[in-house]
């Protein structure tokens, strides 16, 4: 069994882009569920106030043998700058990840 979900939310007077995708897969009384978000967000800055924010990277790791579980989180932030007909543009984007693996609750008959 497979389910996947997809969002793409756009709003244009606050120049912001969300995406964000969910994908949960049953296979050999495994369940995985991944999650992914997306964040976009421009904003027009004058010369005198850049400042670039400093990236950011966040990984964690967690294994429970007790309970058979696994996670995975990563969560990475970034920033560049663009022209566009003369403007400054301070582009911030957000990655995430997030992957759990556990074992399938067994139906009992």
């Amino acid at each position: 069994m497979r389910d996947l979900l997809f969002k793409n939310l756009t709003s244009v007077d606050k120049k912001r882009k969300v995406i964000i995708s969910s994908e949960v897969t049953d296979k050999a009384g495994l369940r995985s569920v991944i999650k992914r978000h997306f964040i976009c967000v421009v904003r027009e800055v004058k010369s005198e106030e850049i400042e670039k924010p400093l990236p950011y990277l966040y990984v964690l790791k967690e294994r429970n043998t007790d309970e058979k579980k696994e996670k995975f989180f990563c969560k990475l932030k970034g920033s560049i700058f663009a022209i566009n007909k003369g403007r400054v543009y301070l582009i911030l984007f957000m990655h995430s990840l997030k992957i759990t693996l556990r074992p399938v609750a067994s139906i009992a008959r």
